[in-house]
Formats: structure tokens, C-alpha cells, sequence
């Protein structure tokens, strides 16, 4: 990353996205973030400004050269403007969530810097992972396996959504799954419906259906999966938008191969589900990137996606989540798997079986 500051004429960079100040320090975990930023030079290791509480950490780091410290009582951008050694032009992350508009507006009054966007350089990079990477999402893909089958055992009539969502989280960390870094997706009955709503202490009866997306982490690189079960047997309209999603799945893992688009896939995908009658995706996305994941969010979509007029080329050991999703009035459904792409074509990094669970 030093050569494209040269090459911008920057002086430095200033980061403040954790997944990208994660990935440059090489993997290592540099403690819970509030207010965290790393000055990249032209030349020799980048500072971290950080909390106290994480500097021990970071001084242990050998991708690290100093450490400044943010006390409990310092303005953290007052610390931050304090040490940057520089004149002239810097790079900036503005697209980071973890950049203040506040923040960012004290900073340019602050500091007498010629300060110019520099997002999308790092991601670029992360998009194809590293063998090292790969490692721990397949890692982290065994905790999930491990949790959806706590999860799922525990689906019964009089159970609760809390149940459900406590085995899938007491599985995957017993299988050895870091903290997640946003919460799993527990629903049953007619919430199944209303998207992305978390668990809240819904008693499961006899007909609904119970859909479940989890993810495992190891070192901060994350594995999702999603599974949907239903209580006794299921209507001919569950059964088919099951069947639906399992032949979605199957033809977005066929059709992922290096040199296709993330838009061709997602069009594939989309023409085979004219051949069912459900409501496809809910003009969502296919999938989306994964990997590195800080709260609030555990995937890489940001970076890239399987979504419609979406150009992004597949190279090798990019990963993605594939995420197929129907929402009706009275009951929704996901069935979904993380995936690797290979030299020739797709690697499943979750195995776990894929029929509607069906439980009585």
C-alpha cells in the first residue's frame, strides 16, 4: 500500500475502518474498537492511535511502530491531530462508519493538511484472499456447522426464538467461534416474514416455520450459513419455496467460476427462478462478499456483491455468502451457504444438509 501513496503523492494515510487496519497489521486482533486510527507513511511501519485499554496489544505487535494512547478523559481526535507529523496532502478513508461526520469535521479544522479521499484502495486488495485466510473461514465455517445443529435440535413446539438462538450461539462457540460481529437471525412463524428481525422470546407452535442464519469467526474472518425448519409437515406452498431456494443455491454455486461477473451469476440465478412460482430475493441480492467482519456488520458487501448490473469480476479465493430468500405474508425462508471461489469453479465452505427441516 506504501507504493500507491508514493504514487498518489501523499505525505501518509490516515485509516480508520478496523477491517482494513486488521488486515495491514497481518491478521492480528487489535482489541474492541471505539475510536481507533492508523497513520500509514510513506515509508517505515504506520502509528496507531487507539485506546488505552488496547495499546498493550498493539505495542505487541511487530506491524506496529508507535502507539499513542487515548485516555478515558482526552478528545480522541484532539490525540489523534496531536501526532500526525505531516504537511501537505493525505490520504483519507472517508467511507469508513467509524469516521464521524463530528469527527471528521473537527479534524479539517484542526490539522492544516490538504486531506483527499482514498477509499476502495485497501478493499481492492481483500477481495481475494490469502491461503492463511482461507484457513480460518473454514475455521470459522465448522463453529457455524456446529451451531446450526445445536439450533436446530432445539426447534420444537413450546420452545422459544431465545432457545433457539442460545443453542446456535452456545454451539458455535464451543466448537471455537469468536464473538460474532452482528446478531444471528432467529425467527419463527409469522415473523419469518418481516425480513431481518431479531429473536424476542416467541413461543414456536405446531405449523410455523423457524428460519435461522448464523455465522462462526475465527480471528475475525467469518463463515455464515442459514437454514429453515417447520414444525409438523409443511404446506405444499413451504415445501415448494424450499425446493425453490435448494435449486437457487445449487445454480449460483454452478455458475460461480473466476472471469464471470457477480452480475451474470446473479442474472442466471434470477432466470432459473422463473421457473418456479415464488417472489424471488425480494429484489435482494444473490450474495455478498465475506471475510473480515468488526461490528456492526459481519460480511464483506460493502466491497462486493452478487446483485443485479454488478460488474465486479470472480477471481480466485474470493468468498461470498449465498443467500437465497423468499418473504411471504405469512412466512419467509433463507437457505444459504458460504462459498469459495476456486482455479475452475465453486468450493462449499459449509456443509451442512440443505432440505426444509422438517420436525415433529
Amino acid at each position: 500500500m506504501q507504493r500507491e501513496v508514493v504514487a498518489r503523492g501523499l505525505e501518509a494515510v490516515l485509516l480508520f475502518d478496523p477491517e482494513n487496519i486488521f488486515w495491514l497489521t497481518g491478521y492480528q486482533t487489535l482489541g474492541y474498537f471505539s475510536f481507533q486510527a492508523m497513520l500509514v507513511p510513506r515509508e517505515g511501519l504506520p502509528t496507531l492511535v487507539t485506546r488505552t485499554e488496547n495499546a498493550e496489544l498493539a505495542d505487541a505487535l511487530p506491524t506496529i511502530g508507535e502507539v499513542f494512547r487515548i485516555e478515558a478523559s482526552d478528545d480522541p481526535v484532539v490525540v489523534l491531530c496531536g501526532h500526525i507529523p505531516f504537511s501537505g496532502r493525505v490520504g483519507l478513508e472517508t467511507s469508513s462508519r467509524y469516521l464521524s461526520v463530528q469527527n471528521y469535521r473537527k479534524m479539517m479544522r484542526t490539522v492544516p493538511l490538504d486531506f483527499e479521499d482514498f477509499d476502495g484502495v485497501i478493499e481492492a486488495r481483500r477481495r481475494a484472499k490469502v491461503p492463511a485466510e482461507i484457513d480460518r473461514m473454514r475455521l470459522a465455517a465448522g463453529t457455524v456447522e456446529a451451531g446450526m445443529r445445536a439450533a436446530l435440535s432445539t426447534v420444537r413446539a413450546g420452545a422459544t426464538d431465545n432457545d433457539v438462538a442460545a443453542a446456535l450461539y452456545q454451539g458455535s462457540i464451543a466448537a471455537g467461534s469468536e464473538f460474532v460481529s452482528m446478531p444471528p437471525m432467529v425467527l419463527s412463524g409469522r415473523r419469518t416474514g418481516y425480513c431481518y428481525a431479531p429473536w424476542r422470546r416467541k413461543v414456536i407452535e405446531r405449523g410455523d416455520v423457524v428460519v435461522i442464519e448464523g455465522a462462526g469467526c475465527v480471528d475475525r474472518y467469518h463463515a455464515m450459513m442459514a437454514r429453515t425448519a417447520v414444525v409438523g409437515p409443511p404446506t405444499d406452498e413451504q415445501a415448494e419455496a424450499a425446493e425453490a431456494l435448494i435449486a437457487l443455491l445449487e445454480t449460483a454455486v454452478a455458475a460461480i467460476r473466476p472471469g464471470i461477473t457477480t452480475g451474470e451469476v446473479d442474472l442466471i440465478c434470477r432466470e432459473t427462478m422463473d421457473m418456479y412460482d415464488v417472489e424471488p430475493l425480494l429484489d435482494s441480492r444473490t450474495g455478498y462478499g465475506i471475510g473480515i467482519g468488526f461490528p456492526p456488520n459481519w460480511a464483506e458487501g460493502h466491497i462486493y456483491s452478487i446483485r443485479p448490473q454488478e460488474s465486479t469480476t470472480l477471481r480466485e479465493n474470493m468468498t461470498f455468502h449465498l443467500v437465497p430468500t423468499v418473504f411471504r405474508e405469512d412466512f419467509g425462508m433463507v437457505i444459504g451457504d458460504s462459498v469459495r471461489v476456486t482455479s475452475n469453479g465453486c468450493e462449499v465452505l459449509t456443509h451442512f444438509p440443505r432440505g426444509l427441516a422438517v420436525i415433529d
